[in-house]
Formats: C-alpha cells, structure tokens, sequence
C-alpha cells in the first residue's frame, strides 16, 4: 500500500494544509486506519480504495474519523492524477458518508464539488466566547458540524490566541472563526479550531469553506470569492457557491510518498 504526504491549498511545498493519503490495496477496517491516522498525526489521513467507477473515501484525525474533509479530498485528487490512475482529463468520482464528490482539473487548479453546509443563526455555545477571548460578535451560527462566528475585522481573527481546552469542551466538531478581509486578494479570512477531535488548530479547512462561502456570497452579494485562512502555515481556498454546491479550488505538492511495511501491513491483516 502506497503512503503519500501532500500539502493542500498550497502552491509550494511546507505551506497550506499536510494530509496523508494512502491507496489502499483492498479492505481496510476502521481500527487500522484509525492506527495509520495516529501514526501520521497530521489534521487528516484520507483513505482511498477503488469502488465501481470511482474511489471510496474516508477521512481520519489521530483521534477520529470524520464526515467530510476538503484538504484531504483534494490531497487524494492530487494523487490519483499525478500517479496516472485518473487521466488528466477525467474527473475523479469519490463515494463518502457525506455524498458523492466529485474533484477535476480546471486551469492549473484542483476543483472539489462539495455539499453546502449553511450555518443557521444561533447565539454562541455557553463559554464559547471566553473560550476564544473575544467579547461582541458581529453573527454566530451553528452548521452542520460546526459552530461559526463572525468578527468585524481581520485583525481581530489573526490575533486570537483561544484556549483550545476549553474549546475542546464544547460539543461541536470546531469552531470557525471568520471576518471580512483587509489584505488585498481575499474576500474573507478565517481561522478553524478543532481540539475536540484531535486538531488544536487546523491550517487550512474544505470543509469549513462549505459553511463559509454560502455566508459571505451572501453578505457580499457574490457567489465567486476567495479566502484566506490566516493559520501559521496559511492557504487561500477559492470558493464559489452553486445552490447547495460549494465548489473549493486550490492546488496541491506532493512532499513525500513510500510504502507501508510488512509490520503495517501485518497488523493489517491481523
């Protein structure tokens, strides 16, 4: 089984978001994905096998496995192309718990075809706000896995500095935290904490983006925008919503690729 570490969201190695893919060569139970996902200890470790037309798809952190991860996915795109087992021409057709999802190569870009994840208005979770060191919120919202929350300037998302345990105490999957952009080439910017599964803070989100493209297409009166989650690593995700699509399109660099042992594989097996 092939084993490959690729940057999502980046233009250049050591930037945007690292996720581990690795190609499986047959079944694979949860426990020993679950295995691999620590062992890599990255945000994501996506596992690919083939299924009909397409791949089956599943995301893991070192903790948890989750139901949608957009940097993984495309890492996953990244390498089915670039290994030649999807032609350059053909879409890539995933099958995963959230859906099919479909990724393709668009002008240099990576495309993934996501579901929307809109965000309901709702007051911040109790001790939400402390958590993050903020006090008035410009809109908070619960979507799907997520809460959200939207401050008024840039500033105030690049200088958070949360308490991740007691982040890691709310029941949500994270938290996003959002605000118009000052910084010229971005719509908006953003900022993803996870530590309940794993992911104190991660660099660069997908999915996040599926909640926040369909808030800022609406507050901007544009479905086409770019953002820019302002993590230590960084990333822009080029975001444009299509009803209840999101279509995210950034771009991808291998880091590294090998193989699992005969040890991995045994366990595998065992």
């Amino acid at each position: 089984m092939q084993l490959f570490q690729v940057d999502s969201f980046a233009d250049e190695v050591f930037g945007g978001n690292p996720a581990a893919v690795c190609l499986l060569g047959g079944p694979a139970g949860p426990a020993w994905m679950q295995s691999v996902a620590s062992e890599m200890n990255l945000s994501e470790t996506a596992f690919v096998e083939p299924s009909g037309a397409g791949y089956g798809l599943r995301w893991f952190t070192p903790v948890a496995e989750v139901d949608l991860c957009g940097h993984a996915t495309l890492a996953s795109a990244h390498v089915l192309y670039e290994t030649g087992l999807v032609p350059a021409a053909e879409p890539v057709r995933f099958d995963s718990v959230s859906g099919p999802l479909t990724a393709r190569r668009e002008d240099g870009l990576l495309v993934l075809d996501f579901p929307a994840r809109r965000a309901r208005p709702a007051p911040p979770p109790a001790g939400l706000l402390a958590a993050l060191g903020v006090g008035t919120v410009v809109w908070s919202g619960e979507g799907e896995d997520d809460v959200m929350v939207v401050l008024p300037h840039e500033d105030d998302v690049t200088g958070l500095r949360p308490d991740t345990v007691a982040l890691a105490g709310l029941e949500t999957r994270g938290v996003i935290v959002t605000a118009p952009a000052s910084r010229p080439g971005a719509d908006f910017v953003s900022r993803f904490f996870a530590p309940a599964v794993g992911i104190p803070e991660d660099p660069v989100t997908g999915s996040a983006h599926c909640t926040l493209a369909p808030y800022w297409a609406e507050r901007l009166g544009r479905d086409g925008l770019t953002g820019y989650q302002a993590s230590a690593r960084g990333g822009t995700v080029r975001v444009r919503l299509a009803g209840e699509r999101v279509l995210l399109a950034g771009r991808a660099v291998t880091v590294f690729a090998g193989q699992l042992s005969d040890a991995a594989l045994a366990r595998l097996a065992g």
